[in-house]
């Protein structure tokens, strides 16, 4: 047939078998040596895709006539099967290769110890522990939890709680100042959180009932002492406030936060000019080489100040003193998570330090609850 491709041409003219099985030979070869799966795929396109080979014999039978047609394509379609046959066991072969040359490659070594799950990898900062345990206890009590400005103006840090213009006791708190500002007053950066009880009693009549965790900074630093931690304070003001409900809650919360069935708390007097009387607290405890424990032993450690809120205070922030009393304390959050969980210095908690907070750090699920223990 004048035109038509010598593969064409010669099923037209009896030499078809012979040129189909010759076609047939060569695709099988290549289905051998197709050393991959994407080798293998570019052979059967190459065959039977839609420009393939045998595609090509295919697309030829509707030229023939009815006889013609039916034993050509009987021998095309035999031969395509044989093909499709080649492809399919070469594929399973190749797939058997390439998952034995995969396990070989990803061997695992079960004598390696287990990898930390990756939800479990970080670790919770002990302050923000600590925070949370503080937070879980009086919340247990009905307190909720109030907050303020780091920047503070004066008139809140200390005027308001009863520290005078020149009170010796401004001198006592290392204040951090802005620059002045053209009336001649400043900005600080607050020294106690005591600041945001006096925003709490400005805003809210009472029963008030809150606590105010925060950071606040002094200029000092050692062992003990660093220019920004922090505290938690607790307000009361309601007309029947009195000194043993303050006892008995600082009780409750040494008890619950230190995990032990009881602990002996004395009260000694001291000053603070925005309570009267003011007292200072200590709890029983026993002192070894390498810890604190609270609850038992001879010794006493100060944790925190507290009194009845001063009646300057009361009227500074627009509440009656002859109406309503109330009591106050703080504490320093670092400070006894250092006591609680062994820290030997204060410095250490902003450090940053990746290994001390893998071995001080608390487990990502490790949530306090006074129901499953504050530090499970």
């Amino acid at each position: 047939m004048p035109g038509s491709s010598p593969g064409m041409t010669a099923l037209g003219n009896g030499f078809a078998m012979s040129n189909l099985q010759d076609l047939q030979s060569q695709i099988l070869a290549d289905i051998a040596a197709a050393s991959d799966e994407a080798a293998l795929e570019a052979v059967r396109v190459g065959a039977l895709g839609k420009k393939g080979s045998v595609s090509a014999l295919l697309a030829t039978l509707g030229k023939m006539d009815p006889e013609q047609r039916k034993t050509e394509g009987a021998a095309i379609n035999l031969a395509k099967d044989a093909i499709n046959a080649a492809l399919s066991a070469r594929r399973d072969v190749l797939k058997a290769a390439a998952l034995d040359a995969r396990l070989a490659a990803e061997t695992i070594d079960v004598t390696l110890p287990l990898r930390e799950p990756l939800a479990e990898a970080g670790r919770i900062h002990p302050l923000s522990q600590v925070w949370d345990e503080v937070t879980t206890i009086f919340a247990d009590m009905g307190f909720a939890v109030a907050e303020g400005p780091d920047i503070e103006t004066d008139d809140y840090n200390f005027t308001k709680l009863n520290f005078p213009e020149g009170h010796p006791a401004r001198e006592m708190h290392d204040t951090f100042y802005f620059n002045p500002k053209e009336d001649g007053s400043r900005l600080l950066l607050r020294t106690h959180t005591s600041p945001v009880q006096v925003r709490t009693m400005l805003s809210q009549k009472p029963p008030i009932r809150v606590i105010c965790p925060g950071r606040t900074y002094r200029s000092d630093s050692d062992q003990t002492h660093t220019p920004m931690f922090h505290q938690v304070e607790g307000l009361v003001i309601d007309k029947g406030s009195r000194l043993g409900h303050l006892k008995w809650i600082l009780h409750e919360f040494c008890k619950a936060f230190f995990e032990v069935d009881n602990v002996n708390m004395r009260f000694r007097p001291s000053f603070f000019p925005f309570t009267e009387p003011s007292l200072e607290v200590d709890i029983q405890c026993r002192r070894g080489k390498d810890e604190i424990r609270f609850g038992e032993g001879e010794d006493w450690l100060e944790i925190l100040g507290c009194g009845m809120v001063h009646p300057n205070v009361l009227t500074a922030c627009g509440l009656d003193p002859d109406v309503y009393q109330g009591f106050a304390w703080g504490m320093g959050i670092d400070r006894i998570a250092m006591l609680k969980y062994g820290m030997s210095d204060l410095r250490q908690l902003f450090e940053a330090d990746a290994r001390w907070l893998s071995h001080y750090g608390f487990k990502p699920l490790d949530v306090p609850t006074l129901a499953g223990g504050l530090s499970s």
